[in-house]
């Protein structure tokens, strides 16, 4: 079967006195974020068919990599419970099921009650995802909200948790958390709007009509997003507006979540903070005084009068704290490795806690209760599952709760994970993270598969995956660039790869490759990449900057093409992201800079690695298109042989399928994809 080719029609445009030819613009539909042109939707259609005919000789392979990953997993599994107030709180996957059920019971006993089923409320449906569940401050009624199309434009229900019945009060298009009123009688949240973007939060009585709510905030900024919490005591809902940079924070009652907002502090172009609230004293976190951020207080009634209790640190990156009753715990990571630290509220000694590992992930985990005296964490490292502990805060000892269990089997001892050091070009040291089975020859003569992100400060830490196994076991590395654009090593290593910087984020990529290339840890054409979204995008462009080296690509959701997607900002995402990429619309020099990386745009003539995408035809984030361009102009341009696969969900979203076994399903095809191109034996 030959794979598809799309038609070019031509399209150009001229900014800035640069004109740019794009012939496949017409695959973007201009009736998104519907998708009805039938063209569109045939080509689509035939690249599926492609991806299904060439991956079928490949289905007892995936097959075989799907059963590996699904006996590594407990099908009838909990979360461990949690008291919160008068009951205990938990969820569960039976045997069989894709989704989760939500469960409580009464502290003094009882049966368990079952408050929601969402294998249910998914039945019949290709795809389906819970985006809020919130119990009532008198607990008899639960407000959740669920996506059943993978466009994130989430339905409100509510349940009277007494009679089990289902209230009339249904809202859709919600974008948002929810958040209850003291009283019980209704909740806040936000709405999104024609593009996808939250700039309101409102208020539903219980009863009043659902379509006619009280707004309380409303945003101007058309790049700014807006969400609400609780506060520490729940006395406070904290309504928060920001984008990528910059944060503007307001309070108001939860006894009366119609009184006006009271502002915090103004926005003040890239200054970012968070805050909490404990007897009538603001906490705040804030990079006004360091890049790697310190914490303040204030009096309610002086909210812009801060008074710094942690300074910042060049060593210590400050990344979110959480208020109790008796003590506060705030997060924070040295050299890349996560801290949690317990600290008094009158000053004095903070105690960090130990783990028992050189190179980890940890957490604070679910802590509803404000006088905690066990605080819930989360705790895995590359070679040790997911764990949970208690840490008594008094007498300063974990408790270990519960290890993930691989019903399958793992030895822990059958594995060696490392922590390396490679100097990128610009002689920066990159840390890398890498997990490999005993006896991995560091000849050049075996396989590597290369994992980052790169954007947003977010940060991949040295967690642990069982899908990652089923590579290990057949003589994989596998290895994390903790590369610029992340926060990894703290604020200013974001900084280093976004805007002005962002290339630094492709080349601390490549670099890294190159370095376990000379370190013997794979040879190229052995090494292997994948990413997703903006890794999608970092994935696009290693392989325009450095094919060679790679044996196999997979880039799912991809962000690439980035210079059409933020000259348009009616789409969902573009006004918000200018902070992160630059604003090509008011800046030739952004326009320039953005179209010399952008992968879509940088496609040449040349030889491409075998590459699979992937993408989501209802996709809010990163909209369907851009794989299916840069798919089109590859197929066009590329001077080689090798495959060339793309896969549209025709009914879902950014994460892929839902459901844990179709999730699981779609991480088997892509790592049959990779097998099948470098010959390794499945």
């Amino acid at each position: 079967m030959k794979p598809p080719i799309a038609e070019q029609i031509p399209h150009s445009f001229t900014h800035h006195g640069i004109t740019i030819d794009d012939p496949w613009h017409w695959l973007k539909d201009s009736s998104y974020p519907k998708v009805e042109d039938e063209n569109i939707l045939a080509y689509l259609r035939a690249e599926n068919a492609y991806f299904d005919h060439e991956m079928r000789a490949q289905k007892p392979l995936i097959d075989r990599l799907f059963a590996e990953m699904k006996a590594r997993i407990k099908e009838e599994d909990s979360s461990v419970p949690q008291k919160d107030g008068d009951y205990i709180y938990w969820s569960a996957f039976d045997t069989g099921c894709q989704y989760r059920k939500h469960y409580r019971k009464s502290v003094n006993g009882g049966e368990d009650i079952l408050l929601l089923d969402e294998n249910a409320l998914a039945d019949g449906k290709e795809y389906f995802r819970l985006g809020a569940l919130s119990i009532s401050p008198d607990d008899n009624l639960m407000a959740y909200a669920y996506d059943d199309n993978g466009s994130e434009r989430f339905e409100i229900h509510v349940k009277d948790l007494r009679s089990a019945e289902e209230l009339p009060d249904v809202i859709p298009g919600m974008l948002s958390s929810i958040v209850w009123a003291a009283d019980s009688g209704g909740f806040v949240y936000g709405l999104a709007n024609e593009q996808w973007r939250t700039d309101n939060l409102q208020y539903h009585r219980l009863g009043d009509a659902p379509d006619k709510p009280t707004e309380i905030f409303r945003e101007a900024d058309e790049g700014f997003r807006v969400d609400a919490g609780l506060s520490a005591q729940e006395d406070y809902i904290i309504i928060n507006s920001n984008d990528h940079i910059t944060s503007e924070i307001y309070f108001v009652p939860t006894s009366n979540p119609l009184a006006k907002p009271t502002l915090v502090k103004a926005r003040k172009e890239g200054h970012e903070y968070s805050v909490d609230i404990r007897d009538n004293i603001l906490y705040i976190l804030s990079n006004a005084d360091h890049v790697n951020f310190h914490m303040a207080v204030a009096d309610m009634k002086k909210p812009e009068q801060w008074q710094t209790i942690i300074s910042g640190s060049n060593k210590t990156y400050l990344t979110g704290f959480e208020l109790f009753k008796d003590f506060f715990v705030t997060e924070s990571r040295v050299n890349g490795l996560d801290q949690i630290t317990i600290r008094n509220y009158s000053g004095g000694n903070a105690k960090a806690i130990q783990f028992p590992e050189a190179s980890y992930e940890a957490s604070t985990g679910n802590n509803p209760e404000y006088d905690c005296k066990k605080l819930r964490l989360s705790y895995e490292s590359m070679v040790t599952p997911s764990t949970i502990f208690d840490y008594d805060v008094a007498a300063q000892k974990l408790e270990t709760l519960k290890i993930q269990e691989i019903p399958s089997g793992y030895d822990a001892s059958q594995y060696d994970t490392e922590r390396l050091m490679i100097t990128a070009r610009d002689g920066t040291k990159i840390p890398v993270s890498i997990v490999y089975k005993k006896g991995f020859q560091k000849d050049g003569s075996q396989p590597l598969h290369l994992y980052s992100y790169g954007a947003y400060g977010i940060a991949i830490p040295p967690g642990f995956s069982t899908t990652r196994f089923s590579l290990v076991d057949r003589g994989f590395a596998y290895a994390i660039a903790h590369i610029r654009g992340g926060d990894d090593l703290g604020y200013q290593w974001y900084l280093d790869g976004k805007l002005k910087k962002r290339t630094n984020t492709f080349n601390d990529f490549v670099d890294v490759g190159k370095g376990l290339i000379d370190l013997g840890y794979t040879s190229a054409g052995k090494l292997t990449a994948s990413g997703g979204s903006a890794g999608g995008e970092l994935m696009g462009a290693v392989v325009n900057q450095a094919p060679e080296m790679f044996g196999a690509v997979v880039a799912h959701v991809p962000f690439v093409d980035v210079l059409n997607t933020m000259l348009d900002e009616s789409l969902p995402l573009t006004p918000g992201e200018w902070p992160e990429w630059g604003n090509p619309i008011t800046s030739k020099e952004d326009f320039e800079l953005i179209q010399s990386y952008s992968p879509y745009d940088q496609i040449e003539a040349k030889d491409y690695p075998p590459m699979l995408l992937t993408g989501g035809l209802n996709d809010p984030r990163v909209t369907y298109w851009e794989p299916v361009k840069m798919t089109a102009k590859l197929r066009h341009l590329k001077s080689d042989d090798n495959l060339l696969l793309m896969k549209i969900n025709m009914d879902a979203g950014h994460g892929g399928k839902s459901g844990r076994w179709n999730s699981i399903y779609e991480t088997a095809e892509e790592q049959a994809f990779i097998l099948w191109q470098l010959g390794v034996e499945g």
